[in-house]
């Protein structure tokens, strides 16, 4: 099983998606993690909600410092994954392992306002879009490849082309 870590500012709603997916689609070959550089300190309900139809334990929902896996004893992640803007221009702790990197730009669907039901459709955006991604990197023989080849293919997968919910146009991702 690899390690997949999601890192964005607030570790409340994309990357908090990317932990879920990962685990739930992988059927054991992936363990997703998350955290954030600057974590608001809670799960958007939003994110919770979509984790919750994807039954993803709840208990292990938590908007956490990126800083806790750079700790003695934290898991070595494999496979490291920033998911918003801010996260990737910023100076990131040493991860242990070497692990494969790759940018996969997403909008912040908690950015979006107006009714509950825009938002719903935001957050679903986002992670159909999260979804595409992880079953793209999950069709690749990941556990066989070095680590140049997935951080090539990592790379690929995060310029695919994703639907912005907030301005509701297409963009490929930075």
């Amino acid at each position: 099983m690899l390690n997949i870590l999601f890192l964005c500012t607030g570790n409340s709603a994309r990357s908090i998606l990317g932990e879920a997916l990962a685990t739930t689609l992988s059927h054991g070959r992936l363990r997703g993690y998350s955290a954030g550089s600057h974590p608001g300190g809670k799960v958007n309900p939003f994110a919770a909600e979509l984790c919750a139809r994807m039954n993803y334990p709840s208990e292990n929902l938590r908007s956490k410092s990126w800083d806790e896996f750079g700790l003695p004893g934290a898991p070595v992640m494999d496979l490291i994954v920033t998911v918003c803007d801010s996260a990737a221009g910023e100076a990131c702790p040493v991860w242990l392992g070497h692990p494969a990197t790759a940018h996969w730009g997403l909008p912040d669907p908690a950015a979006v306002t107006g009714n509950d039901d825009h938002k719903h459709a935001a957050f679903r955006a986002i992670h159909d879009a999260m979804r595409t991604r992880i079953e793209m990197l999950l069709a690749l023989p990941i556990e066989n490849m070095t680590l140049d080849e997935r951080r090539s293919e990592m790379r690929r997968i995060g310029g695919t082309v994703v639907l912005d919910p907030v301005t509701e146009k297409w963009f490929p991702a930075r």
